[in-house]
């Protein structure tokens, strides 16, 4: 069974930096396409970014698209958000998210098969 849980949320200043880290746990990790999602009060639940089984493609949304960077390590099933030159509208919660091409789960609207349960990043101004 796939789990996923983020880490790394927290109070940070605009313009500031911050890392947000996801731990897979369950088989074979490298085959899943792994995302990254915010969702801010109020608002509908937004796509920030993906990053492939072999981290050959990722893909950001236009709005941190420069500032903000995922990368994984398939040796320690982990997935990271490295946030750069934030901005208050950066304030969310963010999901950790998953999906496999091999797996038989049923998606989502998302598209994703398994999801962490977030963490709360807040930048004030």
């Amino acid at each position: 069974q796939v789990q996923l849980e983020e880490s790394g949320g927290g109070l940070v200043q605009t313009g500031g930096s911050l890392r947000l880290s996801c731990a897979f746990s369950g088989p074979r990790f490298s085959h899943y396409t792994m995302a990254w999602f915010r969702q801010a009060p109020g608002q509908e639940r937004e796509f920030v970014g993906s990053i492939s089984g072999s981290s050959d493609n990722t893909n950001y949304a236009d709005s941190v698209k420069g500032r903000f960077t995922i990368s994984r390590d398939n040796a320690v099933n982990t997935v990271a958000l490295q946030m750069t030159s934030v901005k208050p509208e950066d304030t969310a919660v963010y999901y950790c998210a998953a999906h496999s091409p091999f797996s038989a789960v049923l998606r989502d609207m998302h598209g994703m098969q398994h999801w962490g349960t977030g963490t709360l990043v807040t930048v004030s101004s």
